[in-house]
């Protein structure tokens, strides 16, 4: 099998990951009336991110990478604060966390280690991407992935893990940006998961607007 088809089967499954959890939180507010939180949105989040780290790694794609380092936190801390963290042994917690924290470090510093020039070139200087491109890709990602500042900041003020209005709003209008660069990039696997999750934003505006009348 060709190995473009395995790189693209990876992000589609760490799509589908994001997809599934973007759903799981829209039919449990739905049912609730009004926008939740799970504990399974944030643990489906991380183990989507892991797989689409590597999926951006495999495709040189340095704004997609760029922007699930501040997402991949947030994650890990959002799943700390539904107390998941504290119902796994020590010794199994720090193993885990060591590893999810080392990996996206390790992975970028493994490619400078053996061939800094090149890695700089493959990730800034890709020939395939044009500079205004990945301008784009990485304004929309990074603007897509304050989200997840805003929603930490948010919720480390009430001490638990909330999706206020305002993740949603900068949610949309980031989505709309990366559906568009996933269109000029032909990154149809960027386009599929953004333009889902459009969807899901603009409905779970809608329904914290009917819950707070």
């Amino acid at each position: 099998m060709d190995s473009n088809w395995l790189v693209y089967a990876l992000g589609f499954v760490a799509q589908a990951l994001f997809s599934a959890r973007i759903l799981i939180q829209w039919l449990m507010s739905e049912k609730q009336k009004k926008v939740v939180s799970p504990t399974l949105f944030w643990v489906i989040s991380l183990i989507a991110a892991y797989v689409y780290f590597v999926y951006a790694y495999l495709r040189n794609d340095f704004s997609i990478m760029a922007g699930l380092f501040i997402s991949y936190f947030v994650y890990l801390w959002n799943i700390g604060a539904k107390g998941v963290w504290k119902k796994i042994p020590n010794i199994l917690r720090l193993a885990v966390l060591a590893i999810l924290i080392a990996t996206p470090f390790v992975a970028v510093g493994v490619l400078f280690f053996l061939d800094p020039q090149a890695t700089i070139e493959s990730l800034f200087k890709n020939d395939l991407i044009p500079m205004w491109m990945i301008i784009m890709g990485t304004s929309g990602q990074f603007i897509f992935s304050i989200r997840f500042i805003y929603q930490f900041i948010y919720s480390n003020k009430r001490k638990e893990s909330l999706l206020p209005v305002g993740f949603w709003v900068i949610s949309l209008f980031g989505s709309s940006i990366l559906i568009v660069y996933g269109l000029i990039r032909h990154d149809w696997v960027l386009f599929a998961g953004q333009a889902f999750g459009l969807l899901t934003y603009i409905r779970n505006l809608m329904i914290w607007k009917q819950s707070v009348k």
